[in-house]
């Protein structure tokens, strides 16, 4: 039986996975995926007509995955494990995007304040001709806002590019009145189930 690679390629642009896989002791390679092509993205973030949160972050990771395994493949790269994430923020059953303006920005926050909203992000782990996956699903409830305070906030650079528009680990913090499931979900990788698909995946983890 060939031992199992103890590096993995993390098919993500986001530093704060990076972040937290460094957190919890795991060496990666980035094997990002390219946004600008002749054809457009190599994978889009389209949500689908009609299609459900948990399906769309699900299919989108998944995809992200499984063109990542193919261009470890095309540029015959060391074989490794795989990760992908994704995370989508829902508010009464619809999807919150990055917002693309302040306007935009300025009305996920209106809808956010108050409200408890839902952070679902999905892990996908590929290794060899297996795959492992999951959804991690975290309640995080909004204190009421004030329109100075939302305007100051979209004044910064923060709503930008991240989903539903603020990210917990920076001054949205203030907003966050209680949170139900995993903070680092939340920030994007929830370490927990991380560790478990990787662990399902043939890695030593503690």
């Amino acid at each position: 039986m060939k031992p199992i690679p103890q590096k993995i390629y993390l098919a993500s642009k986001s530093p704060r996975r990076r972040e937290l896989l460094r957190q919890i002791g795991i060496e990666f390679e980035l094997l990002l995926l390219r946004d600008q092509t002749p054809r457009g993205p190599e994978v889009t973030e389209i949500v689908l007509p009609n299609e459900r949160a948990e399906d769309y972050v699900a299919r989108v990771t998944l995809e992200k995955a499984q063109f990542a395994q193919k261009t470890m493949w095309w540029r015959k790269l060391p074989l490794r494990p795989i990760l992908a994430a994704d995370t989508t923020v829902v508010l009464d059953g619809r999807i919150l995007g990055k917002p693309v303006d302040a306007t935009e920005a300025t009305d996920m926050m209106r809808a956010l304040s108050g409200r408890t909203h839902q952070v679902l992000t999905h892990i996908v782990v590929l290794h060899d001709d297996k795959t492992y996956q999951t959804t991690q699903r975290s309640d995080v409830a909004f204190t009421a806002l004030t329109d100075e305070t939302i305007r100051a906030y979209c004044a910064t650079a923060e709503p930008y590019d991240k989903a539903g528009g603020y990210g917990i680990q920076g001054q949205a913090a203030l907003f966050i009145q209680d949170i139900a499931g995993s903070y680092s979900g939340i920030m994007g990788l929830p370490l927990f189930e991380t560790g478990q698909l990787l662990k399902q995946a043939g890695l030593h983890i503690l």
